[in-house]
């Protein structure tokens, strides 16, 4: 039996494999574009249920409030960064987490601003805050409270690790 030559087919070959090679290829763009789309989407969702969640709290102590005007009923918190940048999900999240362990001060009396600061900074000063398995710092650089609104500037960054982790 005799086996035909390959020449002959060396076209086809050719033309399958640039098929393949096509298909294969688009594959991988339709998926990167699909990865990038649905990630930006996660964190459009993750974004808007930290602000529906900080909304509704806001909402509640409003009204809990109301008829007191010489009370803090709302925490603002702004963020000063580091020379690294962080994206906007990690940050949101760890001024949620320092939003918790501010919620403390909301109802507090205007006039005692000043032991409450000194409080709040001797707690909170140099916390770490772990999101997404990395550690962050947060130092309470300014503290300033008008009609009612208690707004905060804080500083992250990242935590240096020392030492050895066992």
């Amino acid at each position: 039996m005799r086996v035909p030559p390959l020449r002959r087919y060396r076209p086809f070959y050719q033309a399958a494999s640039i098929l393949v090679l096509g298909m294969v290829i688009g594959s991988v763009v339709y998926n990167s574009l699909y990865h990038a789309s649905y990630n930006k989407l996660w964190m459009n969702n993750r974004d808007m249920q930290l602000q529906i969640e900080q909304y509704k709290e806001d909402i509640s102590t409003l009204k809990k409030y109301s008829k007191q005007p010489t009370v803090i009923r709302e925490i603002k918190i702004r963020t000063e960064q580091k020379n690294e940048t962080l994206d906007s999900l990690t940050v949101k999240e760890i001024l949620q987490m320092l939003a918790k362990d501010l919620a403390a001060l909301r109802g507090r009396s205007v006039f005692d601003i000043d032991t409450d600061s000194k409080l709040t900074r001797s707690l909170l000063d140099d916390k770490i805050y772990a999101v997404r398995e990395k550690s962050y710092s947060v130092k309470i650089r300014t503290m300033l409270v008008m009609e009612g609104v208690l707004q905060i500037w804080v500083e992250i960054g990242a935590k240096i690790q020392t030492g050895t982790d066992s």
